[in-house]
Order: C-alpha cells, then sequence, then structure tokens
C-alpha cells in the first residue's frame, strides 16, 4: 500500500511565500491607477476658456462631478462637446453646488482651464446663468502649485 505523498515544510513555506508575494503585487498594481488619478497635471491653470453652450449632461458623483457641454456655434465654428471636471461631491457642496445645481438644456456660460493637449475638456472654474448666477470652484490651485504637480 502507497502513503500519499506529504509536502516538505520548506516547501510548505516556499508557496506560502510566493502567493504573499503576488498577492502584494497584485494590490499595488491595483491601487496605481488611483494614485495618478489624483494629478491635475492635464490642466492648463495658466490659460482659461470661456465658452457659452448648453448643459448636455451633469454627473453629480465621484471621485469628480463632471458636466458635458454643448458649445454654441461661432461665426462658422462648429458645436463641439466639451467635458468639465471639477473636484468632489463633497468639496463642490462646500462650494455652494449640489445635484441640482446643473440641468440638461439649461443656457450657461463656463469659464475653465483647458486640457494641455488641446482636447475637449477642461476644469471648471465658473459657471455663469443668464440671470447672472454664478456657480464658482473657489479653491483652484495657483498656477505654482499647478506646475508644482499639486
Amino acid at each position: 500500500m502507497k502513503l500519499p505523498l506529504q509536502e516538505s515544510p520548506n516547501t510548505m513555506t516556499s508557496k506560502f511565500k510566493t502567493a504573499a508575494v503576488c498577492g502584494l503585487l497584485l494590490a499595488a498594481a491595483a491601487a496605481t491607477p488611483s494614485f495618478a488619478h489624483h494629478s491635475a497635471s492635464m490642466f492648463d491653470f495658466t490659460k482659461s476658456l470661456t465658452v457659452e453652450g448648453t448643459i448636455k449632461e451633469f454627473n453629480w458623483s465621484n471621485p469628480h462631478i463632471s458636466l458635458d457641454l454643448v458649445a454654441d456655434p461661432k461665426a462658422g465654428v462648429p458645436s463641439r462637446t466639451w467635458t468639465i471636471e471639477a473636484s468632489s461631491t463633497g468639496v463642490m457642496s462646500r462650494a455652494g453646488w449640489s445635484k441640482r445645481s446643473l440641468n440638461p438644456g439649461e443656457k450657461v456660460t463656463v469659464t475653465f482651464f483647458p486640457l494641455r493637449d488641446g482636447g475637449g475638456g477642461g476644469s471648471v472654474n465658473t459657471v455663469t446663468f443668464p440671470n447672472g448666477k454664478v456657480l464658482a470652484w473657489l479653491t483652484r490651485p495657483s498656477t505654482t502649485a499647478a506646475s508644482n504637480g499639486l
């Protein structure tokens, strides 16, 4: 009669260490996008654009709120949709925003810091309604802080 083979304690320890290392590597890889996500380096805080248009969509969710703005065509320039983001719902609430601040179909004028690569997006500075009401994000980084990646 044959007895089942038993693994030596050294083999079991080696397998445990290998599994632990793999688990740590997997956890580190999963966390990497969250570190990159919080960078503001994609925005050019030395420039500001102002666009008039209509709210297509307003997303009140974490990690960042965002709005899609369909720009009004001007003098032969075609309409363009801009995706403009801000901070978290908590930060924006403290700045006076709410999930009911913007609604699809509303006409607004948005001033924002554009993407460095010239793409159709940016980071909101102010939203002005036709009646003169202004929503602002008051906690903008300074140009110095933005260039330092803060």
